[in-house]
């Protein structure tokens, strides 16, 4: 009798470690990765990030974990070029223009050439990169990128021409920042998370970038004046450190290659569409006053920016690169992605 209580036993608990080790061993299979991101987490580059893992570990089935760290708690935005490529973090997302002459390639979306939007934007910047495969790149795998939408004037006080931004310290980096030396300002290098303790300190006047951050770092609390400038994009890339890339199965780098355009499309529209909603909150929640340029201001704003390219491409050209290939692919890109992107009305191109 008591040997068949232990039998029965036995026939009872079994399936129950079955299921348990079973589970054990899925978790001890599962590849767990760590994510940088130096903006804080309400902004776009971490909501792109956590679209990112979610697709990831779903289209994985949970083979792969990705643990995310926002707000530079890994790795800080000047730091995460390195610190991915040493191993500090797995992956992590860099703003280019931070180190402008490290990326001159990619960074040349940041020219003043007409990118409407951060959906053309960032395909134009996906379709360069695949072409011109920039050595800056070569020590990691690059798995997404994407540009901001097209950056403006948030200030304390009214710009409503040329003269107005003489000697107004405005923060900005890379291409935008070469953009408002032309323009008279003082040009202030500092990386997004620190303008709002600068801007609630008075150590800047305002801010040169795209409106999103006017809801998302509550900039409109700030600056009770936008001049519309619609000028430059910031770009960005989604980069993964060698080793660790190298080391994953080929289903799962499968996912994450697939996921690259779809990434650059998924989050040009999420941001310009955030830019509509932060514009309007802006103007309802705290009476932010836009200013629109007319047609012969604007002009002579775009006019004073022409030399800007010139000397790009000289400078490019001296470096070694094809400087006007550069230029010439990212027009035909422009044009190419934003004749699609009014055809299509949002879908894919």
């Amino acid at each position: 009798m008591k040997r068949f209580k232990r039998l029965a036993a036995t026939v009872i608990i079994t399936p129950i470690l079955a299921v348990f080790l079973g589970q054990s061993m899925v978790e001890a299979r599962s590849i767990s990765l760590n994510y940088a991101n130096f903006p804080p987490a309400p902004t776009f580059p971490c909501v792109q990030m956590e679209q990112w893992k979610a697709e990831v570990e779903a289209k994985t089935q949970g083979k792969v974990r990705i643990n995310t760290f926002p707000g530079g708690t890994l790795l800080g935005a000047r730091d995460m070029m390195d610190g991915v490529i040493s191993g500090q973090a797995d992956i992590g997302c860099l703003c280019m223009a931070y180190q402008p002459g490290r990326f001159t390639v990619t960074n040349a979306v940041s020219l003043p050439l007409g990118i409407p939007d951060s959906r053309t934007g960032s395909l134009v910047l996906t379709d360069l990169f695949n072409k011109q495969n920039p050595k800056a790149f070569k020590k990691v795998k690059v798995l997404a990128l994407f540009t901001t939408a097209p950056a403006n004037i948030m200030s304390r006080k009214r710009v409503a021409n040329l003269p107005d931004l003489g000697g107004m310290d405005l923060r900005a980096s890379g291409g935008a920042a070469e953009i408002l030396k032309t323009w008279g300002a003082n040009q202030i290098g500092m990386p997004m998370s620190a303008t709002p303790e600068a801007l609630q300190k008075g150590v800047i006047q305002g801010l040169f970038s795209s409106l999103e951050v006017m809801k998302d770092l509550k900039f409109a609390e700030e600056c009770p004046y936008v001049t519309v400038t619609n000028t430059v994009v910031y770009p960005f890339a989604v980069v993964m450190n060698l080793d660790r890339w190298n080391a994953l199965p080929e289903d799962v780098k499968a996912v994450m290659e697939n996921l690259s355009r779809e990434q650059a499309v998924w989050t040009g529209n999420y941001m310009d569409n955030h830019v509509k909603e932060a514009v309007d909150w802006s103007k309802k929640t705290h009476n932010v006053e836009f200013l629109e340029l007319d047609q012969q201001t604007s002009e002579a704003w775009n006019q004073a920016l022409s030399p800007i390219t010139k000397k790009w491409i000289e400078k490019a050209s001296a470096k070694g690169f094809d400087g006007e290939n550069i230029v010439d692919t990212i027009k035909m890109l422009i044009q190419k992605h934003g004749q699609k992107h009014g055809e299509n009305h949002g879908k894919d191109s």
